[in-house]
């Protein structure tokens, strides 16, 4: 492994892609710092509202999602408070309009200008997207008592107001900046490394979080974190092999070359289609949590209402159905996790539109006529390693619940499955870049 890391930390290039990386997660680190001036009363109310005390307990649940890719920004309100966040919204909502909007798919049809077009289409959805998140998230932290003076209508606090806004949306825009710098010059995917690196930031608070459970739990406390421990461990490697884990359908697409004076010899040149058991990657646990924590939001305004019913509704609600500590809204939010990666891999599936493809370019399956015979095959198979790969989600959405140190959850599904991934993608970038220069692979 050292002589892996010293090989290539001789290789010039490499060297200064990985100090260029390393130079805009420093930046970043900087950016992460500075914070929104709050009083100490708003700073007070911004910690009680994190730490899900007393009726807080489902707002700060919500929060603490967002706070998975802001690496604790968004609990100082730093000024890239969301990180990437509203780009990765407008991401997701681009591939879901491709197959609905006949223009973005014809752009997804010319090569690296089309990219490029779609990738600037992405940006400048995400400027309003970050907007609306702010504001959003300015009004929440109003009702909390966080921002005493935040009111776009006044006119004695409307440029205060704006200026925050602003400022949010500009630390967002500018780490998506940061990001394609990283793709261009750097090592990895920039927007990944980036919340990598949030995840990452976020591990001393939780080592922290199990040396109190420890020092103040007894003996029953250091049994639960051991079992912790090794159900991390377990749920890191699952995450590693359901990542690689792909089903290769072989192909075949024929091709003739001359032989003699001119004729033409047929011969079939065989190769595969890689079939990703998880091919939805994180996006399912983002949704099914998102639709269980949107819901928080709205009871938590409706239970300040003057109206009896819509207020006990809204408490009703809290404490039976959105409540956390319930086995049947884990249930609620496995069944989704399912359903959201059976639905987005189907959306990735069309549009990649692979049985078309192969029919076009002469290619078949073995024992499959092209056309409607091979996408009932391809669709079956999707159907089975899909099954794999949206009940392996499933349980670890769930691993928050099954284990437990005290009162806090420190295993979060979708910032192991992010960490695991965005290594695993690295780590082959590394290995492309050594083998390009006659080295060998960073893991071989």
């Amino acid at each position: 492994m050292w002589e892996k890391l010293r090989s290539i930390w001789t290789v010039p290039d490499v060297r200064k892609k990985i100090l260029f990386t390393l130079g805009m997660l420093f930046v970043f680190r900087i950016l992460a710092h500075i914070n929104v001036p709050l009083t100490a009363a708003e700073q007070k109310n911004l910690a009680n509202l994190f730490s899900g005390s007393g009726s807080n307990s489902g707002v700060g649940q919500l929060l603490g999602l967002l706070d998975v890719f802001s690496g604790g920004s968004l609990q100082s309100f730093s000024i890239v408070a969301f990180s990437v966040y509203p780009y990765i919204t407008a991401t997701i909502v681009m591939q879901l309009l491709q197959p609905i909007i006949p223009a973005l798919q014809n752009l997804s049809m010319q090569g690296e200008s089309g990219r490029l077009k779609f990738s600037q289409i992405t940006r400048i959805i995400a400027v309003p997207l970050a907007f609306l998140q702010a504001l959003g998230q300015c009004a929440l932290f109003q009702q909390q008592g966080v921002l005493t003076n935040f009111s776009l209508f006044n006119p004695q606090y409307a440029l205060q107001t704006l200026a925050i806004l602003m400022s949010l949306v500009t630390g967002t825009m500018i780490l998506v900046w940061l990001g394609e710098l990283i793709t261009e010059k750097g090592i990895g995917n920039g927007i990944s490394i980036i919340i990598l690196a949030n995840i990452l930031s976020n591990l001393p608070n939780y080592s922290h979080q199990i040396y109190v459970a420890a020092t103040t739990g007894g003996s029953s406390s250091i049994v639960s974190i051991g079992a912790l421990l090794i159900v991390g461990v377990i749920a890191i490697v699952g995450i590693v092999y359901i990542y690689l884990g792909q089903r290769r359908v072989p192909v075949q697409y024929p091709t003739k070359r001359n032989v003699g004076r001119g004729m033409l010899v047929g011969s079939a040149q065989t190769t595969y289609i890689p079939m990703q058991i998880n091919s939805a990657g994180m996006i399912p646990l983002i949704f099914a949590s998102s639709m269980l924590l949107f819901p928080t939001v709205i009871v938590k305004y409706l239970t300040s209402s003057n109206t009896t019913w819509l207020k006990n509704g809204a408490l009703w609600v809290s404490q039976w159905v959105i409540n956390t500590n319930t086995w049947w809204y884990w249930v609620i939010d496995f069944l989704l996790v399912v359903a959201f990666t059976y639905f987005y891999a189907y959306v990735m599936w069309q549009q990649q539109n692979i049985p078309e493809t192969l029919q076009k370019q002469g290619a078949f399956i073995p024992g499959y006529r092209p056309g409607e015979p091979t996408s009932r095959y391809l669709t079956n198979i999707l159907n089975r390693v899909t099954l794999a790969g949206a009940l392996f989600l499933g349980v670890l959405t769930i691993l928050p619940f099954l284990v437990q140190t005290g009162s806090s959850q420190p295993i979060s599904a979708a910032a192991l499955l992010i960490a695991v991934g965005v290594v695993l993608d690295t780590i082959r970038q590394l290995e492309s870049q050594m083998v390009m220069r006659n080295y060998s692979g960073f893991l071989s």
